[in-house]
């Protein structure tokens, strides 16, 4: 009697709620389908928003004449070439620069509040600069400056923030305590320093692009494109920070070098982004917690919130560049107007949920009070 061979069951494939995977082989590729579609609309803002800060100033420039003077020679090759074009590509990196950094930095200490400026980089890197352009340094050491104090600001606070374990309220509370007194340092040099100094570092502080050119831009491109691969390990390492410790640990992810090093990877990201165009406060906070909300996802991802980051601050420039007549507001005083007035918001919502928890957890205690009180009854 011959024997019928079947043929081996095909695998089960999982099937995740809201994503779609792609297999190739022995690789296989998931996304949020969501967050795809989000960062799809965010792209098409940005482009507009180039476009709106490349063609609209003092001078009005058609989209056809742009385009000509960025594919040949017309006469608009200063206003564009020089002007506008070096300073919009350096807001399009600093901003994602920052947005991706912020969502690595509130990723790790779980808290939508955490941002570069809320931890003390910004801090760092704002007195050291305040240092450099008091101290009567060259303007060529004010980039290496910033970001060396960022780096050593971000290392004081993982330093101080690591005795024992990292969590995430320990990390947000030496973050705020040694910016607080980096501050402070800042407000010594400022007091100290000559007037015109304590201006020029006084307008560093604020942040602004005006001034930028491509080599600022160029030092932050290579330095994004360099931190690539590192991006790319950091969104397979986001996925375990949802887990509570203990979960963690129990399939094998060592808890504490990850967040580490998710934290550096932000806070040199920041610092980098700092170091070129000024301490533009509030992108970081903000940019992730947009991004998050449009892909309605447990925590920032990645690339729509360096998109986010990106529109947030060109915009910021361009409404600066052109909003107030001759004068040039610095996007640093919108990006805070703008972030000031989220963080607000974030607050009283916040405050609401936790109040309507608060209520909810209130009534199943004084319902099951109750019930025990009728069982002694």
């Amino acid at each position: 009697m011959s024997r019928t061979e079947l043929p081996p069951p095909e695998p089960r494939t999982l099937r995740l709620p809201g994503r779609t995977v792609v297999r190739s082989g022995g690789l296989s590729l998931t996304w949020h389908r969501r967050s795809a579609a989000v960062c799809v609309l965010l792209f098409i803002a940005l482009l507009a928003a180039v476009t709106a800060a490349l063609c609209l100033g003092d001078t009005y420039i058609t989209f056809a004449d742009t385009l000509a003077t960025l594919t040949g020679t017309t006469g608009y090759d200063r206003t564009i070439e020089v002007l506008r074009l070096p300073r919009t590509v350096l807001a399009v990196a600093a901003g994602a620069a920052l947005g991706i950094a912020g969502a690595l930095i509130q990723s790790v200490a779980r808290n939508p509040l955490a941002s570069p400026d809320i931890i003390g980089v910004t801090a760092g890197a704002g007195l050291a600069a305040t240092f450099a352009l008091t101290a009567g340094l060259s303007y060529a050491l004010l980039a290496p400056a910033a970001l060396t104090g960022g780096l050593a600001a971000a290392a004081l606070v993982l330093l101080v923030a690591s005795r024992g374990s990292l969590s995430a309220p320990r990390f947000v509370l030496a973050g705020v305590a040694v910016a607080v007194l980096l501050k402070s340092g800042t407000q010594i040099l400022l007091l100290s320093a000559d007037a015109i100094d304590a201006q020029r570092a006084q307008i560093w502080l604020i942040g602004t692009l005006a001034g930028r050119g491509w080599t600022e831009t160029a030092f932050l491109g290579a330095f994004l494109l360099l931190a690539l691969p590192a991006l790319v390990w950091a969104q397979r390492a986001l996925d375990t920070t949802d887990l509570d410790d203990p979960t963690a640990t129990g399939i094998g992810v060592r808890v504490t070098g990850r967040r580490i090093g998710l934290a550096v990877l932000g806070i040199v990201l920041a610092s980098a982004a700092v170091s070129q165009v000024g301490a533009v406060e509030f992108v970081a906070l903000a940019a992730p917690q947009v991004a998050r909300r449009l892909a309605r996802t447990s925590r920032p991802p990645l690339l729509a919130s360096a998109l986010t980051g990106a529109v947030l601050l060109v915009l910021a420039d361009w409404l600066g560049r052109t909003a107030f007549g001759d004068y040039q507001m610095p996007a640093g005083v919108l990006t805070a107007a703008l972030g000031g007035v989220y963080l607000i918001y974030l607050l009283l919502t916040k405050g609401n949920r936790n109040e309507k928890k608060t209520a909810g957890l209130r009534r199943r205690l004084g319902l099951r009070a109750r019930a025990g009180r009728v069982r002694d009854v």
